[in-house]
């Protein structure tokens, strides 16, 4: 059974547990080391037990943590190499026995977890997704994603659960008090999925098997957790897709996330 628990989301900090093939990992780390070790606690797991951290991309709210509780635990850092050393500003040194370099688009093993890294479309250095499945149950992650397409599409058809970006709403975002240039970085190919973009990529997604999502890197001044679920419950509901059959959930900016099985 594969386990996985958003633990923290949003443009504050970033940070997922998931359990499965043998090894517990972190998905980032974008919160200090601290509140990284006191998430986990609080669902009762060891941060002497993480195996791993598998980063997405390099900006601060996803890797500042990463420096402090890599170093501490003695924790192996994975990346690919434009994002390691993209990083390397913000989490300061991490120590060379410590750090895994990886391909994108190339899948590797933590033991008999299988990872596969795929591209995204953010404008960070070289950004991932993740695929991550024991053989029996497959767990896709993908946020920061300025567009959904089809190489996505492809990344995470027939996942038991997908969490995904559902950032902002257009209006709100188009109507609120960003400066001009940070509105259009957002809404761009490369910045972040909106409600609608996002409903949109479960709606496809539905058709591969998806059943269960968490709507995850909701904006603090741009949406609200009530307003992405319906928004996307809405849309669902719009194209056939009942309530009953597809769950939705929220991973929660400074609430400690919900444990779901695979």
């Amino acid at each position: 059974m594969m386990r996985f628990c958003p633990l923290y989301s949003g443009s504050s900090g970033n940070v997922s547990f998931v359990e499965g093939g043998g090894t517990r990992l972190l998905i980032d780390a974008g919160l200090p080391g601290k509140t990284v070790t006191s998430a986990l606690e609080a669902r009762d797991i060891d941060p002497r037990s993480i195996g791993g951290i598998l980063i997405t991309h390099d900006h601060s709210d996803h890797v500042a943590g990463v420096g402090v509780f890599a170093r501490k635990y003695k924790t192996p850092v994975y990346a690919n190499a434009a994002t390691m050393r993209a990083m390397a500003g913000v989490t300061g040194q991490i120590p060379p026995a410590l750090m895994r370099v990886f391909e994108t688009g190339r899948d590797f093993f933590i033991n008999s977890l299988n990872i596969y890294p795929f591209p995204i479309p953010h404008d960070a250095a070289e950004p991932v997704g993740y695929c991550l499945t024991d053989g029996a149950s497959k767990l896709t992650v993908m946020t920061d994603i300025g567009a959904f397409n089809d190489n996505l599409f492809a990344a995470a058809a027939g996942s038991a659960l997908i969490m995904i970006e559902s950032n902002h709403d257009v209006e709100m975002l188009k109507c609120g008090s960003y400066p001009y240039p940070l509105k259009r970085r957002i809404l761009g190919p490369e910045g972040h999925l909106s409600n609608d973009g996002c409903a949109e990529a479960l709606i496809r997604l539905y058709s591969t098997g998806v059943r269960r999502a968490v709507l995850a890197h909701l904006s603090l001044d741009n949406n609200y957790e009530a307003l992405a679920l319906e928004t996307v419950r809405e849309a669902l509901r719009a194209a056939d897709i009942r309530d009953g059959d597809f769950r939705i959930a929220l991973a929660h900016r400074n609430i400690v996330g919900d444990m779901y099985e695979l």
